[in-house]
């Protein structure tokens, strides 16, 4: 086994996923950072996990698919031409792509999604997460994984019903909408809670990420699994098997 090529090799997350590997008995084939050759790595691994940032994942992609080589992609802060590319990347290789590797996140949303299909419209929901004081994209990739998880139980396009800002006099809360609070400080490594809320009761569904090393040890999981596969686009559901 060549072993698992880690991109963004130095930052938070490629170094827990590095010390996650050794811990777990895995091979690393290498790793890269910025202004590194994402395609001499491609060449080297089994399988590729990208935690490096939104402006290098179509060189990435298209070194995977040079390659033949299936990527899990954990960055966050993608735009709607990043997903473009990952579609088209999948049309060649397995890839997987998602706001949080984390397993516990992963059954979260699918929870998320039946409360938001049993309750119905009647049920305000709003999304809070918090995080490091260095994150530098809100709302985070897993905030909206979850909005996207509410929309879908609902049925409804999360982009026409989010409300992710407000200020000053706002006015009533949309019925219908999606809210989101983003909160910074601190090492806080990810706390997300989403309520659903309705007159004279609430429900509150929450995770806590006490170690980044969580996501570290899910991504893991999901590269090995990812390895049998064909090509095409997976989610962290497949890899649990919801």
């Amino acid at each position: 086994m060549a072993g698992i090529g880690v991109i963004g090799s130095q930052g938070r997350m490629g170094q827990a996923i590095q010390a996650a590997a050794v811990e777990a008995g895995l091979a690393i084939a290498g790793g890269i950072d910025a202004g590194g050759d994402p395609l001499a790595l491609a060449r080297t691994a089994d399988v590729l996990i990208d935690f490096s940032s939104p402006k290098a994942l179509v060189a990435n992609l298209g070194a995977a698919v040079a390659a033949s080589t299936p990527i899990l992609i954990g960055t966050t802060g993608l735009e709607e031409d990043h997903h473009r590319a990952i579609d088209d990347a999948a049309e060649h290789i397995a890839v997987l792509q998602t706001g949080n590797t984390s397993l516990g996140v992963t059954l979260l949303a699918r929870l998320v999604r039946e409360a938001a299909a049993a309750l119905g419209p009647d049920w305000d929901i709003e999304i809070v997460e918090m995080h490091h004081r260095m994150k530098v994209d809100a709302p985070s990739g897993t905030a909206l994984l979850l909005g996207e998880a509410a929309a879908k139980g609902r049925g409804i396009d999360l982009a026409k019903n989010s409300d992710r800002g407000r200020d000053g006099v706002t006015g009533a809360r949309a019925p219908g909408a999606i809210g989101f609070a983003s909160l910074r400080g601190g090492s806080v490594a990810g706390d997300h809670d989403v309520m659903f809320a309705t007159e004279n009761e609430r429900i509150e569904l929450i995770h806590r990420a006490e170690n980044r090393s969580i996501f570290a040890r899910g991504a893991l999981r999901a590269a090995t699994w990812l390895q049998g596969q064909p090509k095409g686009r997976y989610t962290m559901d497949q890899v649990l098997g919801l």
